[in-house]
């Protein structure tokens, strides 16, 4: 099981982002994926997750803002994330929903003027 995710960086407020999870090792078209984040100092936040069905769940404090999505063909998860705050600073992982042993390296996203 591997899961390797991408696309972080800096941006400024109010700025766009979308985020990579490329999976491998499992059959990821029936799998439910989560995203989770972790900030300087805190502890691991989930953020959102989408199921084998396609339906998908967030985060109070990204709902509206985040958009999680998933490509079976490519075996490709995403997150898009739109008018970003200097609170979703954090790196940011991808696991299979029931095992965040399956984190990956993770991707930083700073958002900073």
């Amino acid at each position: 099981v591997q899961v390797v995710e991408s696309g972080g960086g800096l941006v400024q407020p109010g700025g766009s982002l979308r985020l990579s999870c490329a999976a491998s090792g499992f059959t990821f078209s029936t799998t439910s994926m989560s995203w989770a984040r972790q900030a300087p100092g805190k502890g691991l936040e989930w953020v959102s997750t989408i199921y084998s069905s396609g339906y998908t769940d967030y985060a109070d404090s990204v709902k509206g803002r985040f958009t999680i999505s998933r490509d079976n063909s490519k075996n490709t998860m995403y997150l898009q994330i739109n008018n970003l705050k200097p609170e979703d600073s954090a790196v940011y992982y991808c696991h299979k929903s029931l095992s965040r042993a399956t984190m990956g390296q993770g991707t930083k996203v700073t958002v900073s003027s």
